[in-house]
């Protein structure tokens, strides 16, 4: 019985992408009902199938990205998903984050990815990470199946992000250390303002409706009212 379960985890094992988006992402409707391998080569499809092959060669069979495996035309699904990406990302086996402005013999701190807002959370919550520089390879050609376990890395990322080594090998959302959460985020950037404050959700374990179309300064509003509401400290707005 333990020999089948084994061998069903491993099968329903899956990966992870994180990036940052650029032209021509390939969505749910463009990739339906069609091999990605045989779809037009721009740069996001490119993208893609990169990360679809790398996740094949690491041996597994199931592999997710969040340009075509959501359906961002239904606003319940979106919603849903950015309630659970967090939870998605610490479920993950592996993620693979892919950093197409770093060349093959660059550094980690060059990329835009430590910039988004989005990749704080997809920073902290896989428990392994690899990261490929703008040609699929292994950074600095490292064979460590976790960039998170590799020493160097590690301590790169710190030096990076100014986040401790021990959040970033070992975070769970909580009202615990609230301050150090918003003063990570306090140096990331999205696209739309109120992703600032979406963003965050998952970080803090904290559930409220998403509402494009509010301002950002609301957004954050609601997302500091709950997390003083739960935790009791209004310190937190010294952050």
């Amino acid at each position: 019985m333990r020999l089948i379960h084994a061998e069903i985890s491993r099968y329903f094992r899956f990966v992870m992408l994180s990036h940052c988006w650029g032209e021509g992402e390939p969505s749910l409707r463009d990739i339906e009902g069609h091999s990605i391998y045989v779809m037009p080569t721009n740069g996001g499809t490119r993208k893609l199938q990169s990360f679809c092959a790398v996740s094949c060669e690491r041996d597994y069979l199931w592999a997710w990205s969040d340009t075509c495996c959501i359906d961002r035309d239904n606003s319940v699904e979106l919603q849903e998903s950015i309630a659970s990406i967090f939870s998605w990302y610490r479920q993950s086996s592996l993620t693979i984050v892919y950093l197409s402005d770093v060349p093959d013999i660059g550094s980690l701190a060059s990329s835009q990815w430590f910039g988004r807002g989005w990749t704080l959370q997809e920073l902290l919550a896989p428990r392994s990470i690899l990261f490929y520089t703008q040609t699929w390879s292994p950074y600095k050609n490292l064979t460590s199946s976790n960039h998170k376990a590799d020493v160097a890395v590690l301590e790169e990322l710190e030096k990076v992000t100014g986040i401790e080594s021990r959040f970033l090998t070992n975070f769970s959302p909580s009202m615990d250390d609230v301050r150090s959460g918003l003063q990570w985020a306090s140096f990331r950037r999205t696209t739309r303002p109120e992703d600032v404050a979406y963003s965050l959700f998952g970080i803090f374990d904290i559930h409220l409706p998403i509402l494009y179309g509010e301002s950002g300064e609301n957004a954050l509003g609601r997302l500091l009212a709950e997390i003083i509401s739960r935790s009791g400290d209004i310190s937190v707005l010294d952050w």
